[in-house]
């Protein structure tokens, strides 16, 4: 799994595993020993919207015909442990846990069968919404983009992303549990249908949407994203 870290103010970047902690220029670190960073840096965050069936079919609104993409920007990242900063302007900040996919080589126009030799991995993204300004303005630009709005993290890794379960909890509750094996549109076709857009950047990261049980975050929330074989992301609300 691929870290990056700040430690004695100095970002490092290195490797994690469960049996060994974190290990960077030969030296082993204990991951409570170390503030954990995005574990990339994103010219840009595509995301996706309305894309499990089960999530549609919970808005009672029909599938798809293509992938609705829309964009949060880099100034929106933060870290994993650190704090989601609720808005003064919304009233209803929302969680939405999701799979991330991070680019690892420059793509455009990829077909879906080569997207992955264009990815590095993945990681857990929480796609942090303010929802009563999303249905006051009609577009989603401005409820997506607030600082601290594109958690992501605590690591990028090597996973199956079709068939992977996807949890959020919310002060320890489970509101959201699926497996990505509901993607209305699959992690191949949203490479490929994004590089068709837009050139992919290494470390771009895409959000492939959420599951349903999307719900309101509170001001002193603890909010988590675990997926199978990442791991967990977890923040809290201020």
């Amino acid at each position: 799994m691929i870290v990056r870290f700040m430690r004695d103010g100095v970002v490092r970047g290195g490797s994690y595993s469960v049996e060994n902690g974190i290990i960077s220029g030969g030296e082993v670190l204990r991951q409570e020993d170390v503030h954990l960073m995005p574990p990339c840096q994103p010219t840009k965050i595509v995301c996706v919207g309305l894309n499990y069936v089960k999530h549609a079919q919970e808005l009672k609104m029909p599938l798809p015909e293509e992938p609705i993409l829309f964009l949060k920007p880099p100034s929106a990242v933060l870290a994993p442990g650190r704090q989601i900063i609720y808005p003064p302007s919304s009233q209803q900040v929302d969680y939405e846990g999701e799979l991330a996919v991070v680019i690892g080589k420059r793509c455009r126009n990829i077909p879906a069968e080569e997207a992955e030799k264009h990815i590095l991995g993945y990681t857990c993204f929480n796609d942090v919404t303010a929802r009563d300004l999303q249905k006051r303005d009609g577009q989603w630009t401005r409820a997506k983009s607030f600082d601290t709005f594109a958690p992501f993290g605590p690591w990028i890794a090597k996973i199956d992303p079709s068939n992977a379960d996807i949890e959020t909890r919310v002060n320890g509750n489970v509101v959201q549990k699926s497996n990505t094996s509901d993607l209305i549109f699959d992690v191949p076709k949203l490479v490929q249908f994004i590089s068709g857009v837009m050139t992919l950047e290494p470390g771009d990261v895409i959000a492939t949407g959420t599951p349903p049980g999307v719900g309101q975050l509170q001001k002193g929330d603890a909010v988590e994203v675990e997926i199978e074989g990442i791991g967990v992301l977890k923040n809290t609300v201020v």
